[in-house]
């Protein structure tokens, strides 16, 4: 599979990139390069920055991926960015979002995708929710 991963040496996303890279995936990295020396020699890394569509989409050219994997997703513009920069270009999609995204005060212990999106105690989280449901908007209308 050839993979790209939004970001890639943050503090979860750099765990993943050592993992996924001592598999056989193709795996890429797009981010601003500032952490170079912690990516496996393995990776390949775009470098550059993500809001700046007309630059991402010089450096990818036509290349097409297996999964896109988003790291650093925190408002919905960042998403809608997303949707026009891959889609067409991946078979899946995925956002990591967070679990202070799930309602608040807790019911239950157990918090799972049946949970509901509900945390008016922080803005992050409602972005991070907001970014779902726009996630799950496109999905319903295209697939993506």
């Amino acid at each position: 599979m050839r993979i790209l991963l939004i970001g890639g040496s943050g503090t979860i996303s750099s765990a993943i990139t050592r993992q996924l890279a001592e598999t056989d995936h193709e795996l890429w990295v797009l981010n601003r390069g500032n952490r170079n020396d912690e990516l496996p020699l393995k990776v390949r890394q775009v470098i550059t920055d993500i809001n700046d569509e007309a630059e991402v989409l010089q450096q990818l050219g036509d290349i097409q991926f297996d999964v896109v994997c988003e790291f650093i997703g925190f408002v919905p513009q960042q998403i809608e960015r997303d949707h026009r920069l891959f889609a067409g270009r991946t078979r899946q999609y995925v956002y990591i979002s967070s679990a202070s995204a799930y309602h608040k005060p807790v019911q239950n212990y157990i918090i799972n995708e049946g949970t509901s999106l509900a945390n008016p105690h922080w803005e992050y989280s409602r972005n991070k929710i907001a970014c779902e449901e726009f996630l799950m908007k496109k999905y319903r209308e295209e697939g993506f």
